[in-house]
């Protein structure tokens, strides 16, 4: 499930969709598209970008011509991630992580790209996807914590309206607490949950709204995504 978290002033276009068909895509680029005008997002945060899906739909499907920074770790994605980004001024990609944690780290491949993970799979709760999410191969990733890099980012791209989206297999909570020091300077941000765990060691659903919610942020769109899965708007102060 994909959340996005917005500011308090985005309760106004809140929009949470619970059926899961064949729809739910446009709901989410509908939600997007009111988002983005709304907070006037200027930058997105395109972690794990895989080869550029996300970066691709808010180009045609969204109509965002703003800056997309994609982190991506799996070397195996990066050439096509480069390449489809190569004419488009405004979109940057990096060969690395977020989370946490700072250095070279193990990554696990997995059979779909799409499930790689610094996690192992789990199927104690659900083994539908479990010849998919299974590791193929273990390679060394970097990894940065985004509070670490925002301010040469943010000097280097110049924008001042930052949009956190996150889709990293079971790491998303690590990737925001990495980025707890700059928090106050996220608009919004959505989050990829899983109602069942696919990974060990990985945070509930639950847990993980709590966290965000903690922090600030309130659900403003539930969009189902592989058959069951969140968005949210940031309560508290903000900085024009």
């Amino acid at each position: 499930m994909k959340l996005d978290f917005l500011k308090q002033t985005a309760a106004k276009i809140a929009d949470v969709i619970l059926s899961n068909n064949e729809f739910s895509g446009l709901h989410e680029i509908r939600h997007l598209k009111k988002t983005f005008n709304l907070l006037d997002i200027d930058c997105v945060f395109d972690v794990g970008a895989n080869s550029g899906q996300y970066a691709a739909m808010l180009r045609k499907r969204v109509g965002f011509s703003g800056l997309i920074i994609s982190f991506e770790p799996n070397p195996a994605l990066y050439p096509e991630l480069l390449k489809r980004s190569k004419f488009d001024e405004n979109w940057h990609v990096f060969n690395s992580a977020l989370s946490d944690a700072e250095g070279s780290l193990p990554f696990n491949i997995m059979a779909e790209s799409q499930f790689s993970s610094f996690k192992e799979p789990n199927t104690e709760e659900y083994t539908g996807l479990s010849y998919l999410n299974k590791v193929r191969e273990v390679v060394s990733v970097q990894c940065y914590r985004l509070e670490t890099l925002f301010n040469e980012l943010q000097k280097n791209y110049g924008f001042v309206k930052p949009f956190l989206k996150m889709d990293t297999q079971g790491n998303d909570l690590l990737v925001f607490n990495g980025a707890k020091g700059i928090l106050h300077e996220i608009r919004g941000l959505q989050s990829e949950l899983s109602f069942k765990r696919l990974y060990k060691d990985s945070p509930s659903y639950h847990d993980a709204l709590v966290e965000y919610t903690n922090a600030g942020f309130e659900l403003s769109a539930l969009v189902p995504n592989n058959g069951a899965f969140p968005f949210v708007a940031r309560n508290g102060l903000h900085h024009d």
